[in-house]
């Protein structure tokens, strides 16, 4: 019986050590603002593991009515003329909700800009940060960069980076849209991303 006690013991104390461990790999955002920390961290990452994280959300995205979540800041002599807007671009302050309708809890937001950047058909040039604001995440981004034919049913783009928990992310943000109005061009889409990150 006695054997069986220290080997449980010797379990938990592995574990808690491996626990620690883990808690150590992650930079906190206190650590972030110390360089010295930050290359500390760096220079254990070959001995930690990625780790794979999937979000699930909803992005709204408003040019139209008093409450604007994205104005035009851009266009070209020719964009009145296109069918598809080529040449217009756009700055976005975008909410991320959990569910589709805007009253949904809210996640984040999605900043940065996009262009319309096809002759034939519509097809945005996405470049964008995902700021997390919910408390597993609150303050991590990630940054999507990529093509996004947005009257395509599955829509997918690169994820490039990230910060905080999401530090050296990698990955992809698939977007579908769940409602769009073809009269003001307000969208609401849902998004699944799959991450790695360390």
């Amino acid at each position: 019986m006695a054997k069986l006690g220290l080997t449980a013991m010797a379990v938990v104390v592995v574990a808690m050590a491996l626990a620690l461990v883990a808690m150590a790999a992650q930079l906190t955002r206190a650590e972030a603002d110390d360089p010295k920390k930050v290359d500390k961290w760096f220079n254990r990452l070959s001995h930690a593991e990625r780790k794979t994280t999937r979000l699930h959300f909803y992005f709204h995205d408003t040019i139209s009515g008093k409450s604007l979540t994205a104005v035009r800041i851009a266009e070209a002599t020719m964009t009145k003329k296109s069918p598809t807007l080529f040449g217009v671009v756009n700055m976005m302050d975008d909410p991320l909700t959990e569910g589709p309708k805007a009253e949904s809890p809210l996640v984040g937001r999605a900043q940065g800009f996009y262009g319309s950047a096809r002759l034939e058909s519509l097809s945005l040039l996405m470049t964008m940060n995902l700021i997390f604001t919910s408390p597993k995440y609150n303050g991590s981004t990630l940054s999507i960069m990529g093509h996004n034919p947005a009257y395509e049913t599955y829509r997918e783009m690169p994820i490039v980076g990230g910060t905080g928990f999401f530090r050296l992310a990698s990955g992809i943000a698939m977007a579908k849209t769940y409602f769009l109005n073809l009269t003001t061009f307000d969208a609401v889409v849902e998004y699944n991303v799959i991450v790695t990150h360390y």
